[in-house]
């Protein structure tokens, strides 16, 4: 039963009582597993061009360009990078003074490798009175890692990945902030602008735009474009309600309710706000340094020319249905496109009669759109394409997670661990309709594809729900397709030693 100071909570949070139900529900009673019709493979939903149609569609995408369109570069940004640091963070607590593993000491014996070693270098002069290689020579491992972990020295493990040094460059380090600013240049730029998103949290946020107005000048002088950067935060209207393990609302020392930050997938809302045509979406700690490019830049025009052809021809066909009932050969051409292009395939839809196929191909064809980059694999953790059942009972390519796969179906696990791609998240978007709207992002979400953890508060278990995610469940109404990419073009940082891969370096 909601008190009044619950009801009172809910809505500065801008949550309805209807929602807050529903999520209590939810939690008591788990999400159901998706059907599978089978991971997707090259030649069975996975696209892969070859050299001339590579070029074709970088062409597309170039005169795509040219007709003044907006277009956007959105980097979620926003989470601490305390997990790139957790083995470092165990060696500083532990009981062992020497670095004993393999990470610890491949850290120090590479450490002026990593292009924040001069700051670091600095932070223990600054801190301790003495530098990186003196203190080492001293033994005292500990008050280095501590130079780069706290906020006294460079505070990495409190930071966002997107504030810290990655690559080393003749003149100065970079971030991944400003090897985004760069890549936007390269291939997500119109009218001699390249307009760049960042979802930040509320705590760095101002530190995210005080580095911004120092590097934007440089960048702007050297590509000859003017950047229009921006930031929005996760929505309070887009928190979870935490449940006990009983399932009734989890509830403070003070007796307000629990809620905690939805997960990635909130932020398919600020997706859905930007004015743009056209929007790229790429996690902030894939980036490589500028000679490793090239070959970013290359497939980031191929997936966003696919993207730009499908759509015209959708647009195309969706005017000739506002035109009135096309004849049937019209309609099996229209069907085709449907199953063999955007790989969406309706159970009977040969059996239906005109008017209602017509119903049925305006529908599919009138969604948002997503070209997905997915790349051979080779172990690297990260969802998978899959051709899924919807709940209409047709079937589509879909980004699905371990989570999401009942792992009590052999046939179902044997389609998991057998895939031969998994998805990077490397995304282009299209977010406008054949007139011109914005699509509500929201209404295309599949909200029966979240996902509950066990988490704890002051030594109390709790159950936290994490709202469908992003490229999975909060696309899943979306047309899908994806397209292999080379391994070259995903180079994630996920330790702090990944930045010491021949890729980074």
């Amino acid at each position: 039963m909601l008190t009044s100071d619950d009801k009172k909570q809910l809505a500065r949070k801008g949550i309805t009582e209807e929602q807050f139900e529903t999520q209590l529900r939810q939690l008591r009673e788990g999400f159901p597993f998706l059907r599978l019709r089978a991971a997707a493979a090259v030649g069975a939903g996975i696209m892969a061009p070859t050299d001339d149609q590579q070029q074709a569609y970088v062409e597309a995408w170039n005169q795509y360009k040219s007709d003044g369109r907006h277009i956007t570069k959105f980097v979620p940004a926003s989470g601490a990078a305390s997990r790139m640091f957790k083995a470092m963070f165990e060696f500083r607590d532990g009981d062992h003074d020497a670095p004993t593993t393999d990470f610890e000491c491949t850290y120090f014996e590479r450490i002026h490798d990593f292009a924040f070693f001069p700051a670091l270098d600095d932070a223990c002069e600054v801190l301790y009175g003495a530098g990186v290689d003196a203190l080492i020579a001293d033994g005292r491992y500990r008050d280095v890692v501590s130079a780069m972990l706290d906020e006294e020295g460079l505070n990495y493990g409190q930071l966002p990945k997107g504030l810290l040094q990655f690559h080393t460059y003749p003149d100065a380090a970079r971030t991944p902030l400003e090897e985004h600013l760069v890549e936007a240049a390269l291939y997500a730029t119109s009218n001699g602008r390249a307009d760049v998103h960042f979802t930040v949290s509320a705590e760095h946020r101002e530190l995210f735009e005080q580095l911004v107005e120092r590097v934007k000048p440089e960048y702007e002088q050297r590509f000859g474009i003017a950047y229009n950067v921006s930031f929005s935060e996760q929505k309070p209207s887009t928190d979870t309600v935490a449940a006990t393990p009983d399932g009734e609302p989890f509830r403070n020392d003070d007796g307000s309710l629990l809620f905690r930050p939805g997960g990635h997938g909130a932020l398919i809302q600020n997706l859905g706000d930007l004015e743009s045509d056209i929007v790229f979406i790429k996690n902030i700690d894939n980036v490589v340094p500028d000679a490793l490019k090239p070959v970013t830049t290359l497939w980031k025009q191929v997936i966003a020319g696919i993207l730009v052809t499908l759509q015209r021809q959708t647009f195309a066909y969706l005017n000739c249905l506002d035109e009135g009932i096309p004849g049937r050969a019209e309609l099996e051409e229209m069907c085709r496109f449907l199953r063999n292009d955007l790989c969406c395939e309706v159970p009977g839809i040969q059996e239906l009669g005109d008017a209602e196929l017509c119903q049925t191909l305006r529908r599919k064809f009138n969604r948002p759109m997503r070209v997905c980059g997915v790349v051979k694999n080779v172990g690297e953790p990260g969802g998978g394409p899959f051709l899924a059942f919807n709940p209409d009972g047709s079937v589509s390519l879909q980004i699905l997670e371990s989570s999401q796969i009942d792992k009590h179906n052999p046939a179902y696990m044997a389609m998991f661990t057998g895939g031969t791609h998994f998805n990077p998240v490397d995304l282009v978007c299209a977010i406008r309709d054949y007139r011109g709207q914005r699509f509500d992002l929201p209404a295309y979400v599949d909200t029966a594809t979240g996902f509950i953890s066990d988490k704890s508060k002051n030594g109390r278990e709790l159950k936290a729900l994490e709202l469908p995610g992003l490229w999975n469940g909060a696309m899943s109404d979306w047309n899908t397709v994806f397209v292999e990419v080379p391994l070259e073009t995903f180079n994630p940082v996920k330790t702090v030693n990944d930045l010491l891969r021949p890729q980074h370096q």
